[in-house]
């Protein structure tokens, strides 16, 4: 073996050679690099589609990786084939002996360098541009899509009066052809520089000629197409006009951009063309001093036409005269957003804010009004943690649901908080893979408590509780597979593994239970197994003994991104909700179709205004990103058992979801597929609402001066209950109540709307949420006057807060280390004026030690001016209304509550005892202490059913956790 001696020179031409070991390493190493890739590849696609198949969507699967490879490998193969070509084209035309003349010594030492490998360098370069071009392409496969299905609006912008399908699906695509264009002439125009300098085609150092005629040619030519594609682009930006953001309009075209954009992108782009056809020209005559000239005046006239002269206008023209100026175009931007948010046709109504009834009037309308909603579902979830958790491993959301259920009298549905028992995984110190992944499975059943009244010691009447579950929405499948928290994958359905199924008093402690349903993936084959181990990097999928031939790996489990997978063109709202139907559970997920390219429609952030206490982070999934136009136009459902997922359309007419029905046909079933059992629990979406009142802040204003001026402008107030550190907005509300103006009572969705900059209410926005109304989706608005200051939530708030009785009660509960936590504060129009209402929780330990959680303690209820403060909902109004009940920071007058209460004792009593017989063995004691039990719950019952909790209500008849045992009630039914 021979080593160069230090100092000793490579002979001049001669090409760096790799030694023999990294000639054969190299090419091994990338072998195996790129089987490994390929095994993961492959293995992520065909699980993919394994996945599809289970859940019957694999036409979703088809067009989605279709288009995808479609797309990868047009734009792939163009950018590859133009930049090759000009490579090539380059190449060939390069000076027959480069070495001649005076030469830089450094192009020479590049040339050196890479002449030898110049094949492999432009196949890896060639390679890695596709790559990047294909990659993007397939990310734009929505635009392809809904290009290639577009539907017609039916309606034109008010500026170019082109169908708004243009701009919604045509305008999205046009843009992204020319940018794969431009990107491929810029490209080439640098490979071929590139190569010319290297090979001596172009010597920028050298005097005189510092380019060959071949290079020149070529570069200009390529130049001249840029120039050319850059005019199409200034006549395609024409169009943009209509999302400008510029002045008063804030989007849409405004004076200048009509009067001095929109011509000047026409005379550029005429400017464009003749500059492209000089480029041509001096590369047929193969001088510079045409394209010079016409890269010259492209320049000047963009400085002059695209930006002075529009300032000028800007300036002297319409700021001296601006509300005459862009009043036409104001008015336009104002018609649009109503109608691309949905909001054109809200109905508003002159609202008081003062009553003229008496106290006695209100006090009846009140009583004869359905039940207020006190329970706040961001509050309770921690009862429903201590008092139905039953097992470290389950777990509640920490914002729960509210749903309607039929009343016991069958009379109307009530509101109702309902919450999922979901599984958070193995006990503490019980971490393994196979627990995780093959014992605890799944979660066990749901919980339901009544909106508007607890128990008579402030906790949740539950209405559906237990495990078993027991209660008021009969027998269903409780077992939850497919939730919110769950999260990771399970292998369920062998035999040799069982399931945990729940607790109970069994020998071993617990119920087991084997899937046996249509969910999930098969991996009884080695095959199979071996594709999930890859997927997952876990190679006890392969080994386990306890996964057999019908054994079926369930993933993807979380509703709302099953239903993104199913149907990933959509936006979907972030939160799923339960709903017990059928026998089944089903998880409900609101679909949306959006678009940011509505013409002269306001742009909002998906995330940014939807953000409140309920849903900090906003209330859609992702990043959100901006839109002007939002549609409702889905209810997709997710089975908690079997998981399979059902899309149904929503709403009226969409062009936007008609495009996509065309995309994948037979993926969305129509509004009359759907169950009337389901049909009844539906529900106006919350992010939609929220979206909706973020725009009515500002465009309830329809007169262009008024808008212009702003003064009327509303704000969402902040949430006076948030407890966040910062300020977050309130958020709506779901509440069954009459509207002034409606026939009856209907399911709502409401929120308090303020002055801007001024914590008065301004306004009360409405929404009919009851899908078996004629009225479903209505938009109203309570407007109030303008000279009249009514206390917003936050000045109520703060009257509470200062009344003189409770601060001194709550400053003792706090003192004794109780926490007091407030409520949703509630805003009821009633009788012309307005009535606020807020529960106030109390928990045992302020430091949040185990087992504390919040109790409804107090209710504060508001009514021009005056406060009410009392143990129950009736003698809050009534301190509020002048109409009597116990004053402020008293205890309630001794009746039945006392009653229930030493009855709900005695049952406790009777169930400590009644366990300690069954820990004996002595089942007959067991018996006699559980029969004493039950006729004290009995009594109970009946007691409840005497008094008044703190809805204002008869609690119902559900008795309380604590005197009922979750895994050992007699009463309790098998589960199906």
């Amino acid at each position: 073996m021979a080593f160069r001696a230090p100092g000793h020179q490579r002979p001049a031409g001669r090409p760096a050679v790799l030694g023999r070991w990294p000639r054969r390493l190299i090419p091994a190493a990338a072998m195996i690099i790129g089987l490994i890739v390929a095994i993961c590849v492959v293995a992520g696609l065909w699980t993919d589609l394994l996945w599809f198949q289970s859940v019957n969507h694999t036409q979703t699967f088809a067009v989605t990786f279709g288009t995808k490879w479609v797309l990868f490998l047009i734009a792939a193969l163009f950018m590859m084939i133009v930049v090759g070509f000009n490579a090539w084209i380059a190449y060939r035309m390069r000076p027959a002996d480069p070495a001649a003349g005076p030469r830089p010594a450094g192009p020479e030492a590049y040339r050196l360098l890479v002449d030898p490998h110049r094949r492999p360098v432009l196949a890896v370069l060639l390679g890695l541009i596709g790559l990047i071009a294909g990659l993007s392409a397939a990310g734009s496969w929505r635009t392809w899509l809904l290009f290639a299905n577009r539907t017609s609006f039916g309606r034109t912008d008010p500026q170019f009066h082109l169908d708004i399908s243009f701009f919604v699906f045509d305008y999205p695509f046009i843009r992204l052809v020319l940018s794969y264009l431009f990107a491929a002439v810029l490209l080439s125009l640098v490979v071929a520089t590139a190569a010319h300098y290297l090979y001596g085609g172009l010597v920028p150092q050298r005097r005189g000629e510092r380019a060959s005629d071949a290079a020149r040619t070529q570069l200009f030519v390529l130049a001249g197409l840029f120039v050319l594609l850059k005019a199409a682009a200034y006549w395609v930006d024409r169009y943009a006009i209509d999302f400008s953001q510029r002045g008063v309009v804030r989007t849409g075209a405004s004076y200048t951009d009509v009067n001095a954009i929109l011509p000047a992108k026409t005379v550029l782009a005429v400017i464009a063309v003749i500059c492209g056809a000089l480029f041509l020209t001096g590369a047929a005559r193969r001088r510079s001093m045409l394209p010079a000239i016409g890269l010259g005046l492209l320049v000047l006239s963009a400085i002059i036409l695209g930006g002075v002269y529009p300032a000028i206008i800007q300036q002297f023209v319409v700021k001296p005269n601006e509300l005459a100026k862009e009043s036409p175009f104001l008015k336009k931007e104002i018609t649009s957003t109503r109608t691309a948010w949905g909001v054109s046709g809200v109905r508003v109504q002159p609202y008081s804010g003062t009553s003229a009834q008496s106290t006695s009037q209100l006090a009846g309308a009140t009583a004869a009004a359905p039940d207020l909603r006190l329970s706040d579902p961001g509050v309770i979830s921690p009862a429903f943690q201590q008092l139905q958790q039953v097992k470290s491993y389950y777990h509640f959301a920490p914002v729960l649901d509210i749903d309607r259920y039929p009343s016991p009298s069958g009379v109307a549905p009530l509101d109702a908080i309902i919450g999922v028992r979901e599984m958070s995984g193995p006990p503490p110190g019980q971490t393994s893979w196979v627990n995780t992944h093959l014992v605890y499975t799944h979660g066990y059943g749901v919980v339901a408590a009544a909106a508007a009244s607890v128990q008579a010691d402030g906790n949740p009447a539950f209405t559906e509780s237990d495990i078993p579950p027991g209660g008021q929405l009969g027998s269903f499948q409780p077992r939850i597979y497919f939730g919110e928290q769950e999260t990771s994958y399970v292998i369920a359905g062998g035999r040799g593994q069982n399931e945990f199924d729940y607790p109970d008093s069994a020998a071993g402690g617990q119920h087991d239970s084997t899937y046996n349903d249509s969910g999930g993936v098969p991996v009884g084959s080695a095959l199979d197994r071996l594709l999930y181990a890859v997927k997952y990097r876990q190679l006890n999928i392969l080994l386990s003994g306890a996964i057999d031939g019908r054994s079926k790996i369930l993933y993807v489990r979380d509703p709302v991104a099953r239903v993104q997978k199913v149907a990933p063109f959509l936006t979907l709202d972030s939160d799923a909700y339960p709903v017990v139907t059928g026998g089944q559970v089903d998880w409900v997920v609101d679909g949306y179709t959006t678009s940011d390219n509505y013409p002269y429609s306001a742009r909002l952030g998906l995330q940014q205004s939807t953000t409140d206490t309920y849903a900090p982070n906003g209330a859609f999934t992702g990043a959100g990103g901006q839109a002007n136009y939002v549609r409702n136009s889905v209810k997709a459902v997710v089975n908690a058992y079997t998981g399979q997922v059902t899309v149904y359309q929503w709403g009226g007419h969409d062009p936007v979801l008609s495009a996509w029905k065309k995309a994948f046909p037979g993926l969305v079933k129509p509004t009359s597929a759907i169950p009337p059992a389901l049909l009844a629990h539906l529900r106006y979406p919350e992010a939609l609402f929220g979206l909706q009142r973020q725009v009515l802040t500002q465009f309830h204003e329809t007169n262009a001066a008024d808008f212009y001026a702003g003064q009327d402008f509303w704000s969402v107030p902040n949430d006076p209950a948030s407890g966040a550190p910062g300020p977050r907005s309130q958020p709506p509300y779901y509440l069954t109540l009459t509207v002034p103006g409606s026939a009856g009572p209907e399911f709502s969705l409401v929120t308090s709307l303020t002055q801007r900059g001024r914590p008065n209410m301004a306004a009360f926005l409405s929404v009919n949420s009851n899908p078996l109304s004629a009225g479903y989706g209505q938009l109203q608005i309570l407007q109030l006057p303008q000279n009249t200051g009514v206390a917003g939530p936050e000045q109520v708030n703060n009257d509470f807060q200062s009344d003189p009785a409770a601060s001194i009660e709550l400053t003792q509960l706090r003192k004794g280390g109780s926490q007091v936590t407030f409520g949703n504060l509630i805003t009821l129009p009633l009788g012309g004026g307005l009535v606020y209402a807020q529960p106030v929780y109390v928990s045992a330990d302020a430091d949040g030690a185990a087992g504390a959680y919040p109790a409804l303690k107090r209710v504060f209820t508001y009514y021009n001016g005056s406060v009410g403060y009392a143990p129950t909902l009736a003698e809050s109004l009534a301190q509020a209304f002048g109409t009597g009940g116990a004053a402020p920071g008293q205890p309630p007058p001794p009746g039945p509550s006392s009653t229930l209460q030493r009855d709900l004792q005695e049952a406790q009593a009777d169930y400590a005892q009644a366990q300690a017989a069954l820990r004996n063995g002595d089942l007959g004691a067991y018996q006699a202490d559980v029969a004493k039990m039950n006729a004290a719950l009995t009594a109970a019952q009946k007691a409840a059913g005497a008094s008044a909790p703190a809805g204002g209500r008869s609690s119902p008849s559900a008795p309380p956790t604590s005197a009922k045992s979750p895994s050992a009630s007699p009463s309790a039914r098998p589960s199906p």
